[in-house]
């Protein structure tokens, strides 16, 4: 209507057009409309008016209102209205009856109409526009704030790591528009704890975490709409710090210690697999013991191997082939040994000159095809190396630990047994006039490995039986060889080799070769306890027994293992294979693995201790694959026992002829041996060291030894029971120097046989004095007694050397009876051969002392005499003694065993001879021994001498 075209019409149509409202109101066909949540006016585009040709008639030209229908939806119209602001211009306006909510609908239609006001005042004949459509959209208002979706966040995460998301929270707003109901971003308000989140809400850490520094990390974040509202309620957020996940074994102990005589302990009583949720279905552990360096491989009975023998109830009858060297043994004298933990002894053998030859009067002892051969064996060795000529990388030659050819009746049998490889070899010639020997082959990994193993060989021909570390094993090949050259047919036995010739020609080699060489087929490697016994073979029980060892891995209780478990122990029982496929059952199994050490003095040191894990899961590509624990098992230093000999001496005197009767005197006869453990017990005042009672114990050798000369066989010896000794089955080594009984058995027994060793001396050898000493020992020397010392005395009569004193007859009457002492226990003359009777010089010395002692003692009687006449009481004593003289003959003797006297506490007076009549008179009982008289009583001229 401002525009100065449209008044001119409205002007002009009126005087024109004189036909009262000929036209329809005119409107837009659609319009869009914004109206915001707290308001109810709409914006709309184009604004709304109406429009009417029939202007400016008064009532047909103008705009008397506004319909609004219903939209497309047939909704929308209820809750906006249209109203007329100018009737004539025909402004309207939209605007909602009721407030409007975006979130529960953010847009309307619906259609709106003009109508004009007709042809008079009563709005007859109107006219209405067409329909225009109307489009509101409700603008957001930013009411509401962020919500978190959970109240509390949680999470766990290895230690060690950085993360780029640990957690994500998420906060939402309720307001429809994405400008209120976007969340803009979040805030740690937390202040000082090592994470951060980003506008989406992912939560990291911005430090490798660490579970022990803190465990639990506690905080709080909040949320930021686009309008700036803050969240309602604030989230918490709790991480939890794993400690790092590593597949492998947790609760591994390095080091294990064992007391001596504990039994049986766990050696894992808290370890445990982690496999980080890897899903696994087989496990396998192996745990090894290495006891290679203890002995030949484990803990054994510390006794000879001939003792153990013994206790394993082995028939008796071997031979021992390489014993310790001695007078009677010399054969092993050349061999070099090896120090070794256990009592056996190592020979070592390189391959050439380290060979023994047993003589033809041992081998001899040994014949048959029915023979049982055992040793223990270790191929290679510290100290042998092969030959400096031999190429890296050739096959090695046959190596023979024994050759041996024996007469049997009235013919000859030969066989050796070698190594080659892996390869273990008996070749066995039942007769040597017959060219059909037989080779028996096992391969066997024992035989290279370069560790101790027990072999035990029962030939019962056509049958042999080889038993390694206990376990048997049958031939890989009984090979019969045909028609080679016969061997000689005449006895010898050699350990480590076999002779030049015969073995080349059993070896099928031609003459051009050297045969001249005296050994071959040299053996490199250690031998310790190589024994042949003719007869039977060895039950299956003995050869366990000996190689048994009291030492090893074992499992606690077989009844608690789960199912599908698995447990494995070798012979030796070094090694121990656990499998199974439930982690939790395994762990419960490998905790029950235990060592035990049945020695009551088990040998102290380190065995190293391994553990290797096998797994085997669904997805080979990713299975764990665990690395191996290595640690050592401690035996610690056992209680030593007390071994406790009494019960003899010091001195031991009796008559010589007693020595000089066909059974000799015991020089032991009441020997106690006693054995005890000393230990430390903790009381109030600390530790204080005990002897515990008596224990049942074994030994394994005492020794008899003269000290000083050795004996001389022509005049003395040591005599021992010797049927008790075989009974028992006790060995002895009776020389000059030393008499040795060894042999496992216990303390009563070895009391007994002691208690029977006897001291004999050839007639007319009598002599003064002689000294021995006693000790005992167990375990080969490894716990020894005290060492009981035994001086023997001689008790001699000089009866028969010269003819009583006249002279000193006729003068006893005056003698006091206080002079005279019984009978001493013994005499010593200085002689320098002790193994004589007193010679003709020294009898002239003890005349003229007889004869000086016979004018003392009358200087000193007058002596007495002048002194009973000084005093009553003494006058009195001497008459009382005078009643009590014995006037029977008296037979005066010298003692010539001063350095005795002297040694059982009767005094020696050493000054001059003015001081000795002093003394004799005031004190008969400190006289010089020289001057000493012992009266002995006689009863008759055949009679024994009695003692008083």
């Amino acid at each position: 209507l401002k525009s100065k075209p449209l008044r001119l019409f409205l002007l002009w149509f009126p005087l024109c057009c004189h036909s009262a409202n000929k036209h329809k109101p005119w409107i837009e066909t659609e319009y869009q409309g914004i109206v915001m949540e707290n308001d109810n006016t709409v914006l709309l585009n184009p604004p709304l008016f109406a429009l009417d040709k029939d202007a400016p008639l008064h009532y047909a030209g103008e705009i008397c209102g506004f319909r609004v229908h219903n939209g497309p939806s047939g909704s929308g119209s209820v809750q906006f209205e249209a109203v007329v602001l100018d009737r004539s211009t025909g402004e309207g306006l939209v605007r909602s009856k009721e407030p409007l909510d975006c979130e529960s609908q953010r847009e309307h239609s619906f259609t709106i109409q003009a109508y004009d006001c007709g042809e008079g005042p009563d709005g007859a004949n109107s006219k209405k526009s067409h329909k225009a459509t109307v489009h509101v959209r409700v603008n957001d208002v930013n009411e509401f704030s962020p919500v978190f979706v959970e109240r509390r966040y949680e999470a766990s995460v290895p230690e060690g790591r950085l993360f780029d998301r640990i957690v994500r929270v998420e906060a939402l707003d309720a307001d429809c528009s994405p400008q209120y109901s976007q969340i803009c971003f979040y805030d740690i308000i937390t202040p000082n704890v090592p994470f951060a989140i980003d506008n989406d809400g992912n939560i990291k850490n911005t430090e490798p975490l660490d579970s022990k520094r803190q465990r639990v990390h506690t905080f709080w974040v909040t949320a930021f709409d686009c309008g700036k509202n803050r969240a309602q309620a604030d989230a918490q957020v709790v991480v939890t710090v794993k400690p790092s996940c590593k597949p492998g074994w947790i609760g591994w102990s390095k080091r294990v210690e064992y007391t001596p005589g504990s039994g049986s302990i766990p050696l894992f009583p808290s370890l445990h697999l982690e496999t980080c949720e890897e899903t696994v279905w087989n496990i396998q552990a192996t745990v090894d013991l290495q006891t290679g360096h203890i002995g030949k491989g484990c803990d054994r009975d510390s006794y000879s191997d001939r003792s153990v023998r013994r206790l394993c109830g082995a028939v008796r009858g071997e031979v021992d082939l390489l014993p310790p060297p001695s007078p009677a043994a010399n054969w092993t004298s050349a061999l070099p040994t090896l120090p070794s933990s256990d009592s056996s002894l190592v020979f070592s053998f390189n391959g050439s000159a380290h060979v023994a030859v047993v003589p033809s009067s041992v081998a001899a002892a040994i014949s048959g095809d029915h023979f049982t051969l055992q040793l223990w064996m270790r191929r290679g060795g510290a100290t042998t190396q092969p030959p400096s000529n031999q190429a890296r990388g050739t096959r090695r030659e046959e190596e023979t630990i024994i050759c041996s050819t024996v007469k049997n009746d009235d013919s000859f049998s030969h066989y050796y047994l070698s190594v080659h490889g892996c390869r273990l070899s008996l070749f066995y010639w039942p007769d040597v006039s017959a060219a059909r020997p037989v080779k028996f082959l096992w391969k066997l990994e024992q035989v290279c490995d370069s560790e101790w193993h027990h072999l035990s060989l029962s030939v019962q021909f056509p049958s042999v039986t080889l038993y390694v570390d206990g376990v048997t094993f049958d031939p890989a090949l009984i090979h019969d060889n045909g028609a080679i050259p016969n061997p000689a047919p005449r006895q010898r036995m050699v350990i480590g080799a076999c002779w030049g010739n015969d073995w080349l020609s059993l070896k099928g080699c031609p003459l051009s070769i050297d045969v001249n060489q005296m050994y071959v087929a040299g053996y490199r490697g250690l031998l310790s306890g190589v024994t042949v016994r003719p007869g039977s073979v060895e039950p299956h029980s003995v050869v366990e027994c000996l190689y048994a060892c009291r030492e090893g891995l074992d499992f606690g209780d077989l009844e608690t293992l789960g199912s599908g478990m698995k447990v494995h122990v070798n012979p030796s029982q070094s090694v121990l294979v656990l499998e199974g496929d439930d982690i939790e059952s395994f762990n419960r199994a490998v905790q029950q693995v235990t060592y035990r050490n049945s020695l009551r003095f088990a040998t102290p040191g380190v065995r190293p201790l391994k553990l290797t894990t096998s797994l085997r899961c669904f997805n080979e590509e990713s299975c764990l694959t665990l690395r191996q624990l290595e640690g050592y098992l401690v035996v610690l230093q056992p209680d030593a026992p007390q071994i406790s000999l009494s019960g003899v001496g010091p001195h031991l005197a009796r008559p010589a002829p007693e020595f000089e009767g066909p059974r000799g005197v015991p020089l032991f006869p009441e020997l106690r041996i006693v054995c005890s453990l000393s230990h430390a017990v903790n009381t109030a005042d600390g530790w204080v060291a005990l002897m515990s009672d008596a224990v049942a114990h074994t030994l394994d050798g005492c020794e008899v030894q003269p000290l000083g000369e050795e004996l001389n066989p022509e005049r003395e010896e040591l005599l021992v029971d010797m049927d008790a000794l075989r009974e028992r089955g006790l060995e002895i080594i009776n020389t000059t120097a030393y008499i040795a009984i060894t042999g496992a058995e216990s303390i009563s027994v070895y009391e007994d046989v002691l208690r029977s060793v006897r001291y004999r001396l050839a007639k007319g050898s009598a002599r003064f004095e002689r000294r021995f000493r006693l000790s005992c020992s167990e375990m080969n020397g490894r716990y020894t007694s005290n060492e009981l010392t035994l001086e023997v005395n001689f008790l001699h009569s000089l009866d028969s050397l010269y003819h009583p004193s006249h002279l000193l007859a006729s003068q006893q009457q005056f003698l006091h009876p206080s002079h005279h002492s019984g009978e001493l226990s013994g005499h010593t003359l200085p002689n320098p051969h002790r193994n004589s009777v007193v010679p003709g010089a020294a009898t002239v010395i003890i005349m003229v002392c007889v004869g000086f002692l016979v004018v003392m003692v009358i200087l000193g009687v007058f002596r007495i005499r002048s002194i009973h006449r000084r005093g009553e009481g003494a006058r009195g004593a001497a008459k009382e003694g005078s009643g009590q003289w014995d006037d029977s003959a008296l037979t005066i003797i010298v003692n010539p065993m001063e350095s005795y006297e002297s040694r059982m506490g009767i005094s020696v007076d050493t000054e001059g001879e003015g001081e000795e009549d002093e003394e004799v008179v005031e004190s008969p009982d400190d006289a010089s021994d020289d001057q000493r008289v012992i009266i002995i009583k006689k009863e008759g001229k055949e009679g024994n001498p009695r003692r008083y």
